[in-house]
């Protein structure tokens, strides 16, 4: 069946489909299969089933889109053996996508994957092992070769067992104790002006790594780190980095600790780091706040995703144990500007929300529910920043990941507000 010609967008969304080799405990139900594609519609957010990858794929928990040359990334996920990096064709007049490639991520718990500016090389990010790899793309745009490395451990052996499973809602001094007695590298995101600067959250750390990206030759250097919350706190747990898209500010989510750092970018230092590789600071933390009410106790909760709307006004991070989607508001005339405010605070309507994605619109946000199964549809106003919930709810086997891909050749429109 071909899309109709004023769908927009493909909602790809992976799940776990074997739980024994996950750093973490999944209490939903293991997945057959592992990637699903839906289209949007967008008067009311409805989603529908369109394809389901047959072929066997471990774990796929991370998916970056290409729209260059019309592909998709999605790494796989375990503690025991290397991620793999497949490479999926998308068939945008049915919305099928089709394995036609796999790559070794070369390190385990394989969890992120960056596209540099040039789209010539992916960055990708191992969380077990706190490995980052570059691999060159070749001419249609499939891993080719491994060309940057970086191992934190330089070959020490781990602390933490890959037998022990904490749950991510879990968060006693117990599990903090297990989850950072190692390096984790946790993302890698690139500077917002230049690309040539490379920031990795370190969850067993506590610190945003920062290093220098030479993007001709695909190398990684280290030069510095920022504390990822204020100076003397423990069990932060940064996970993820976003850059706000007009001002010059990075928010960091820190899983352990349940908070949004924001942190000023200084873009003047950023090109003298990238130009001459000085060892320079480049953020600068001038807030941080909560995600969850402040009566509610951060050990029964760890931070997922955080998403800066396209718009620039809002900022959203899910909770998992609370089961929520914080909403902050940007103040872009706060001194220095960026600085949030929080507005709303709304539930999922399912249990651990390991991830969730606006569509191209910014107006429908799908929440993936990992421990109870299901996606559910949120509306989000682009002028308030209300989320409401729409209603309706899709069963999906342990969803971990949303990527939206924009259907090329097929839209005519997206409605607006």
């Amino acid at each position: 069946m071909p899309l109709p010609e004023d769908i927009a967008q493909l909602i790809c969304v992976s799940s776990y489909t074997r739980f024994d080799n996950l750093a973490h405990g999944p209490q939903g139900t293991q997945a057959k299969y592992g990637m699903y594609t839906y289209m949007l519609d967008p008067d009311d957010g409805q989603l529908l089933l369109l394809s389901v990858d047959p072929k066997t794929i471990t774990n796929p928990a991370f998916s970056r889109y290409n729209p260059a040359k019309d592909l998709l990334y999605t790494c796989t996920e375990s503690v025991r053996e290397n991620g793999q990096i497949v490479t999926y064709g998308i068939d945008y007049r049915t919305g099928k996508i089709t394995q036609i490639g796999s790559f070794d991520a070369q390190g385990t718990s394989t969890c992120y994957i960056t596209l540099d500016l040039e789209r010539k090389h992916i960055l990708v990010v191992n969380y077990w092992d706190a490995s980052l790899k570059v691999m060159r793309l070749d001419d249609k745009g499939l891993p080719a070769e491994l060309v940057g490395n970086y191992e934190p451990n330089a070959g020490r052996a781990m602390v933490a067992k890959d037998t022990l499973h904490v749950n991510h809602s879990r968060n006693d001094l117990e599990a903090q104790k297990e989850r950072q007695a190692d390096f984790h590298s946790h993302a890698l995101v690139l500077d917002s002006v230049y690309g040539r600067v490379a920031y990795v959250p370190d969850l067993g750390k506590d610190v945003i790594w920062q290093f220098r990206y030479d993007p001709a030759a695909g190398s990684l250097t280290l030069q510095d780190q920022s504390l990822a919350g204020p100076p003397g706190r423990a069990a932060l747990g940064p996970r993820y980095l976003q850059f706000h898209p007009k001002l010059h500010v990075a928010y960091v989510i820190n899983e352990l600790s349940c908070e949004v750092s924001v942190f000023a970018f200084d873009a003047e230092q950023a090109k003298i780091l990238a130009d001459t590789a000085a060892d320079v600071p480049t953020l600068n933390l001038i807030q941080t706040v909560l995600t969850v009410p402040d009566g509610f106790p951060t050990s029964l909760n760890t931070c997922g995703r955080i998403a800066v709307h396209a718009g620039g006004d809002f900022v959203l991070a899910a909770n998992r144990g609370h089961d929520s989607i914080a909403v902050f508001k940007v103040d872009h005339e706060s001194e220095p500007p960026g600085q949030l405010e929080l507005i709303d605070i709304q539930h999922t309507r399912g249990r651990t929300p390991r991830h969730f994605k606006f569509d191209i619109s910014g107006q429908w946000l799908v929440a993936a529910n990992q421990d109870t199964d299901s996606l559910n549809v949120f509306h989000f106003n682009t002028g308030t920043g209300q989320l409401n919930w729409t209603g309706h709810t899709y069963h999906v086997p342990s969803p971990n990941f949303v990527e939206v891909i924009k259907a090329k050749g097929l839209a005519k429109k997206v409605r607006s507000q």
